[in-house]
């Protein structure tokens, strides 16, 4: 079968209604201020013990602390995208900030390198739990990074 992703159970069977869990699907603009690592991780607890997820809290949440404390500290007081999905029993964090876009292929490599030193915390504690996470430039004109984590249940 062409243009298929083998291996990948269908988003929703039909007729079937979806679990709490599923319908948990959020993007959330903070306005980047110091202050919104702690509004970040508040707003995950929140967010996962409404959809059932509850015992996913503790890793998410710092989980997303830390994404949104690296993205302030390259792009200080610049606003900035949160999102949260369940999908093939996974949690996925997102960060989108909006750092600028490098002049040459080494200075953003020099940059994500100096990112990726600033998240030790992050990379333990995903890695303690199977997950696995990343950074990458936001392919537009104006740039961007897009970092991310992934925690299975």
């Amino acid at each position: 079968m062409t243009g298929t992703l083998r291996g990948l159970r269908p988003v929703r069977e039909p007729g079937r209604i979806p679990s709490e869990a599923e319908r948990l699907d959020y993007s959330i603009g903070l306005p980047g201020g110091a202050y919104c690592a702690g509004s970040a991780r508040s707003l995950v607890r929140s967010l996962l013990t409404r959809h059932g997820l509850a015992d996913l809290c503790d890793t998410s949440a710092l989980a997303a602390s830390e994404l949104v404390a690296c993205a302030h500290r390259f792009t200080p007081d610049k606003q900035l995208l949160l999102g949260l999905r369940w999908q093939f029993d996974a949690l996925r964090i997102v960060v989108y900030d909006q750092h600028p876009a490098h002049s040459s292929p080494e200075a953003s490599e020099e940059c994500r390198r100096r990112r990726s030193r600033g998240m030790w915390l992050l990379a333990s504690a995903v890695e303690a739990c199977g997950g696995d996470w990343g950074l990458t430039p936001v392919l537009t004109s104006m740039g961007g990074t897009k970092s991310w984590v992934l925690l299975p249940r």
